[in-house]
């Protein structure tokens, strides 16, 4: 009886995070951020290495989820899935030619700890980013969409839209910018 209370508590879960429910995305943000934190220090990252890559993963998660390509499977499922997300992510990163060019300088590197003023910061941070994400045009966010939660290769991308590698590419680069334009943007 327990686990199925404990299925139907993620359903509820999941159901707000579908409807956007501010404060609970807020308090998922939250109680999972630490454990991915400690993760990406261990593996040769950066608090703001790790806080940049949750961002990311949180973002794909809440899109899985919004898509319905997510169901929870036991009492911990998302927040197992926010993790295993992050993870990859991390993992993709250090696999990258973008980490393997990257100076020692920028390890050594280290910021004053101002945690509670950083979380704050970030969880407004992800809430202006999925709330431009929404504004963005579609074509926008398909390809947005594409390139970072489904990993699609720009060649893939291109060919879904019927454009060049190169047309994708500064299409992306575009599109990264309005986002970027629309999270800074006064509302």
């Amino acid at each position: 009886m327990g686990d199925t209370n404990q299925i139907a508590a993620q359903e509820r879960l999941v159901t707000a995070v579908k409807n956007n429910d501010e404060k609970v995305l807020k308090q998922l943000y939250q109680e999972s951020y630490a454990k991915i934190e400690v993760y990406i220090l261990k593996n040769n990252g950066s608090k703001p290495q790790a806080k940049d890559t949750y961002q990311e993963a949180f973002i794909a998660v809440w899109q899985n989820v919004k898509k319905g390509k997510f169901v929870p499977e036991n009492e911990s499922a998302l927040q197992g899935y926010l993790y295993r997300v992050a993870r990859n992510k991390w993992t993709d990163f250090l696999r990258s030619s973008r980490y393997k060019k990257t100076s020692s300088l920028d390890t050594d590197f280290q910021l004053e700890d101002n945690s509670e003023e950083i979380d704050e910061g970030n969880d407004r941070k992800v809430s202006d980013t999925m709330a431009a994400f929404g504004r963005l045009g579609d074509e926008c966010r398909q390809l947005l969409s594409q390139f970072y939660f489904e990993k699609r290769s720009l060649r893939e991308i291109a060919s879904v839209f019927k454009i060049g590698e190169a047309s994708a590419r500064n299409k992306k680069y575009r599109c990264i910018n309005k986002l970027r334009e629309l999270v800074t943007a006064p509302q």
